[in-house]
């Protein structure tokens, strides 16, 4: 049974402040690896665990029960699980015959050791009422973290190519997504962008003939589809993104039988975006196949009053030149193509000195002149020190009456201690910043247009109520040079006077002020 998500709450939304049962969570293994995992309740022995549900990494076991009910980010200790008899397996012995049957006849290895391993095992009437309560490792640890797209996009399991943050967040910001939009994605995949877009237009879980964000997402797969309705169910998503198994070439982007869903922004994930075109258009477009025999009216899926913005995902470049093509016949306007090269900057301290040899990262050379004269010196002390002979060595010692444990620079130490000390090695050393060697990404062009709004009868009626022709005080370039001279010199006029209106009332405030203090 898939584990589902609370009606009304997607842990993309809104996770809470604590780890819930039924809901997803992902472990954080190491800097850069993600796991994402159903938290379970678990009543029983689960899978031969003891513990209920167990997931193994290799840092360790880590069973669900631990990992609920916590706040998010803590850190999750490993646990010492009891695996009852899972994986047990009897030691075959030299000359052990219990491959064979009662007649002496051979018999397949995992049947004779599961027959003894049954027989060796006493009965037992206790059956535990709950899982076994888990012990905490020695070593090993990860960390629980609320889902985002973000950390999905790095975590989900590939169907497809995906689009990673770098992109969506730029392609989100150009299409201008935001809470209450609706959003059109052909091409679902692996639901990165999904996820992404779910976040950018949301403003609440929609009711019954309510309008709120949605994103309307089209996957033409079958088997991609079904997991994808899987993992949105299961993320709590439904109400929010509505996939459809359709192939948007021939289907068109309409909803619920013929319904549109009156879309603010377009994103297409297609390998031949300039053939899904012709279905983003605000009237019937010339030449569709099949729209003359229909006899239907023509459905836009766009909003009549407002400008559509659409974005097409191409790999190549030769895709780019057909999309843009395709848009300039269907009065696309203000086309515009983007390239997205993520590439990550590492920021260290550079930390050079000779008083840090075993320390991890430093460069073992001398930070300055000084240092290397000061280390010249130690090092010819030493030398001395080492050429003194042995009595002169013990005089020393049993003057300083430390029966011979200390040395002649015993201040020379002391020092160097007091000198560490008194230092912080952590902000020793200048801040380096240095970019990747090479840009770990996907080659992608992402191609931008807006679609301008229709302008109708009724909405230049409705403008000119509004706003009526023939009463204008002055229209631009409708002055000849001698008026516009006049109206100009008018203007100045009127700020001087209200200048010397204003020199005038200051002397008057002036002079009470001294009538006052006189």
């Amino acid at each position: 049974m898939a584990p589902t998500t609370r009606q009304g709450i997607s842990p993309f939304l809104e996770p809470g402040p604590r780890t819930k049962a039924n809901s997803l969570a992902i472990l954080q293994l190491s800097r850069d690896n993600f796991l994402p995992v159903h938290l379970q309740h678990a009543t029983g022995e689960h899978d031969g665990y003891a513990e209920g549900v167990v997931v193994n990494t290799r840092f360790g076991s880590f069973p669900h029960s631990t990992m609920i009910g916590v706040p998010w980010g803590s850190q999750i200790r490993a646990s010492k699980v009891d695996t009852g008899s899972r994986g047990r397996k009897r030691k075959r012995l030299p000359g052990d015959d219990a491959g064979r049957d009662e007649n002496g006849n051979e018999v397949e290895a995992d049947v004779a050791e599961l027959e003894i391993e049954t027989e060796s095992a006493e009965p037992t009437t206790d059956t535990p009422s709950g899982p076994k309560q888990a012990i905490a490792a020695s070593s090993g640890f990860v960390h629980v973290l609320p889902p985002t797209p973000e950390i999905w996009t790095t975590s989900l399991p590939h169907r497809t190519q995906v689009v990673y943050t770098p992109d969506y967040s730029y392609i989100l910001h150009r299409i201008r997504a935001r809470p209450g939009a609706v959003i059109i994605e052909a091409g679902a995949g692996s639901g990165s962008f999904s996820h992404a877009s779910a976040r950018a237009v949301y403003n609440g879980y929609p009711k019954e003939g309510e309008r709120k964000g949605k994103v309307i997402s089209f996957e033409y797969h079958e088997e991609r589809y079904k997991k994808m309705k899987q993992e949105l169910s299961q993320h709590g998503l439904e109400g929010i993104v509505h996939l459809t198994h359709r192939d948007v070439y021939k289907g068109g982007f309409l909803i619920n039988d013929g319904e549109s869903p009156e879309a603010e922004a377009v994103f297409l994930d297609l390998p031949a975006p300039w053939d899904a075109l012709p279905a983003l258009s605000r009237r019937r477009p010339e030449g569709a196949e099949g729209a003359d025999e229909s006899g239907k009216p023509w459905v836009s899926p766009l909003n009549s009053k407002k400008n559509a913005y659409i974005c097409t995902f191409s790999p190549c470049i030769e895709q780019v030149t057909k999309t843009v093509s395709a848009m300039r016949r269907l009065g696309w306007v203000d086309i515009d193509m983007v390239e997205i090269a993520n590439r990550k900057l590492h920021t260290a301290r550079d930390r050079v000195g000779l008083n840090m040899p075993q320390d991890r990262g430093v460069n073992n050379s001398a930070r300055d002149v000084e240092e290397a004269i000061s280390k010249l010196a130690e090092i010819e002390e030493k030398f001395r020190q080492h050429a003194r002979p042995s009595r002169s060595a013990a005089n020393t010692s049993s003057k300083n009456g430390d029966d011979g444990k200390a040395t002649s620079n015993g201040k020379g130490a002391s020092r160097e201690e007091e000198t560490f000390t008194s230092s912080r090695p952590w902000a020793d050393g200048r801040l380096i910043v240095r970019g990747e060697p090479e840009i770990k990404t996907h080659t992608s062009y992402l191609v931008f247009a807006i679609l301008p709004r229709e302008w109708s009868e009724e909405d230049e009626a409705a403008a000119l109520a509004k706003y009526p022709l023939g009463q204008e005080q002055a229209v631009v370039g409708d002055m000849d040079k001698a008026s516009r001279k006049k109206l100009r010199q008018e203007l100045l006029k009127k700020q001087g006077d209200k200048k010397q209106k204003k020199k005038e009332k200051a002397e008057k405030l002036d002079e009470k002020m001294d009538e006052t203090s006189g």
